[in-house]
């Protein structure tokens, strides 16, 4: 079931980051720093898991899989990316059912033609405002939990129909019932700031590393209006360049002892191996001769 964390800080317009996690061991870190609420990334678990981009190449039932394990895996509130929906009316219906019985607790929803494409990167086509409003409207309809699970309503119409178009399409978003808005790839603090100035409804900022939008302060974000923002390739490209720094140590020296490295046995104990070896202990037979 959705957890009542997000809707309670919105509420009390209490601004919030949430990291982007990739994987499960990411998960676990993230659990040992003690985060609340964290953001199932579309582009970073696909990555992870099938080394493809983007490109609406994973299917529902491969992101599905992967969301239910993050939330099982993560102790925050998980803000799930959905993409388009995978496909029309029908596929929005049954993925907001699938990732609400998976216990996500925000649904992502964007307006890009399926299959999409990440929302920094070219070749983006949207669907008409008046299919999206549709799906957001086939989406609230569909949620069980109306007050602890949401939706969020993301548009890529910046780099197409500009901000004004952006602006346009959250406002029939919302009014659609979307319970957060999402400007995706906006280009300056000034729009940012126009944005967050034109709805009362809370607007989620995207941090992307290497995106369009640039990279501000949590505080300065706050400051602007946002909701909250998520930091969707933050732990990714962090883990991708201490990877890339111990192999090529490995391969020119035949060493790495000197880099920053988990220790082992704290690691094992994040992922739960202290639970194994108690039950071990209570449970395991004497091995025979």
């Amino acid at each position: 079931m959705a957890n009542p964390i997000v809707r309670d800080k919105l509420d009390r317009r209490e601004f919030f980051v949430a990291p982007g996690l990739q994987d499960m061991i990411a998960a676990a870190v993230a659990n040992q720093v003690g985060f609340d609420v964290v953001y199932g990334t579309g582009y970073w678990l696909t990555a992870s898991s099938l080394g493809l981009p983007d490109a609406g190449i994973a299917t529902y039932t491969q992101m599905l899989d992967r969301m239910r394990t993050l939330v099982q895996t993560s102790n925050a509130a998980v803000i799930a990316d959905a993409d388009t929906g995978y496909g029309g009316l029908l596929n929005v219906h049954h993925t907001v059912r699938g990732y609400e019985d998976a216990g996500v607790t925000v649904i992502q929803l964007e307006d890009q033609e399926f299959p999409k494409k990440c929302g920094h990167t070219p070749f983006k086509r949207l669907i008409p405002l008046e299919d999206m409003v549709e799906k957001i409207k086939v989406a609230v309809e569909a949620r069980r939990d109306s007050r602890n699970f949401l939706i969020a309503a993301r548009t890529d119409a910046r780099q197409s129909e500009g901000l004004d178009g952006s602006l346009r399409r959250l406002e029939a978003y919302a009014a659609a019932g979307a319970d957060i808005l999402f400007p995706e790839a906006l280009t300056s603090e000034e729009e940012m700031r126009t944005a967050c100035a034109a709805f009362d409804a809370p607007l989620m900022a995207n941090m992307a590393d290497g995106g369009l939008t640039p990279i501000l302060p949590a505080k300065v974000l706050e400051e602007i209006g946002y909701g909250f923002a998520i930091y969707p390739s933050m732990t990714s490209l962090t883990a991708a360049a201490a990877m890339r720094a111990s192999l090529q140590a490995l391969k020119t020296t035949g060493r790495y002892e000197d880099l920053p490295i988990f220790d082992f046995k704290e690691f094992c104990g994040l992922i739960g191996f202290e639970e194994v070896w108690d039950f071990e202990t209570r449970w395991a037979k004497s091995p025979g001769p």
